[in-house]
């Protein structure tokens, strides 16, 4: 108890004494030291007294599946930012193979009391997987957000960036090139957003008067690893371009290329999706479909925060539009010549 004083005395900066009255419901401490001293128990990980724990902090889970992907610390950096300007603490929750898992991190904020909880990223963009976490947050109440597409029936808001959109603006773009065998590296079949991305690309074929081959795509892990695979495979069946799910699979594809013994953009031209940290750094630089996070990380936390007042914000998607950034990884189709 004494070393439990201290800790948290040292945190806020204020005396174990102070301290002390807090935890034992004594006056004689503002509002403000108050809630100070709960957050830096939430903070701390320390149970919050029995006659308090009906009191939510002000913690706000952020749960990812990954920060390997450049995309998931991007999203939280905005997002932990725009928490810290409303006076909310965020609580990052990474998920790691055989470690903890979206389920355990879930249980963990419910223990702390926390204010409510984003995803960005996670099981409920997968049809397979379970989602009874999710329904326990639902029974609950308590304030959730989810970033990018879920499967139907969650009834949490969202905020997703356009996948439609996306494919399409890529899609003109290698047809503009002149390319006419365009390849798909998307993630798994249960995979929400690979859904809507698989779905807009047949769309645009058609539309091109032609016809997306199921040859043409091709699954793949969110991993470099997982992209070289895909598009090892593509190159064989005759693709000349390629769009990706992501851009650290695309990055893979580009090594694909290369294994080949070919030239990007020269011989085969790579698309990604996000438009992450340091794809201008990339040999050659990326071309890819940029997702607005910063608009769609205030978007999450301006909805989250209406949650807190009983406001209903609706359970409509809030899409985002995404922009197409060229850069030196697309080029015309081989034997078009270059423009």
């Amino acid at each position: 108890m004494t070393r439990r004083l201290a800790q948290v005395a040292q945190k806020v900066g204020v005396s174990e004494a102070t301290v002390s009255r807090v935890l034992n419901g004594k006056p004689g401490v503002s509002e403000a030291t108050r809630q100070a001293v709960l957050t830096a128990l939430d903070v701390l990980g320390y149970e919050r007294p029995t006659q308090l724990r009906g009191e939510r902090g002000r913690l706000v889970g952020l749960i990812l599946p990954e920060l390997q992907n450049p995309i998931f610390p991007a999203f939280a950096e905005v997002l932990g930012g725009v928490l810290a300007q409303r006076g909310l603490v965020p609580v990052l929750c990474t998920q790691t193979p055989g470690g903890i898992q979206e389920t355990d991190y879930v249980d963990l904020l419910l223990q702390q009391q926390v204010s409510g909880v984003v995803f960005a990223g996670g099981h409920y963009a997968q049809e397979d997987a379970s989602h009874d976490h999710y329904r326990l947050l639902a029974e609950r109440r308590l304030p959730v957000v989810l970033i990018n597409a879920s499967v139907p029936g969650l009834g949490f808001p969202r905020v997703s960036c356009d996948d439609s959109v996306a494919v399409e603006q890529a899609w003109r773009h290698l047809v503009s090139l002149g390319h006419e065998r365009i390849g798909l590296v998307l993630g798994p079949g249960d995979h929400i957003p690979s859904q809507r991305k698989l779905a807009a690309a047949k769309a645009a074929a058609e539309a091109g008067g032609g016809q997306l081959s199921d040859e043409l795509v091709a699954r793949a892990m969110y991993t470099l690893e997982g992209g070289q695979a895909a598009t090892a495979t593509l190159l064989e069946r005759g693709a000349t371009g390629v769009i990706c799910a992501s851009d650290v699979i695309a990055l893979g594809a580009i090594r694909a290329a290369r294994r080949r013994g070919l030239s990007v953009p020269d011989d085969f031209s790579v698309v990604g999706f996000d438009d992450s940290a340091l794809m201008t750094c990339t040999n050659p630089p990326l071309s890819t479909v940029r997702q607005p996070i910063e608009a769609m990380g205030r978007a999450a936390v301006e909805v989250l925060v209406a949650q807190f007042g009983g406001r209903d914000v609706g359970r409509d998607e809030l899409l985002f539009e995404p922009e197409l950034v060229v850069r030196e990884s697309t080029g015309q189709a081989p034997g078009r010549g270059r423009g």
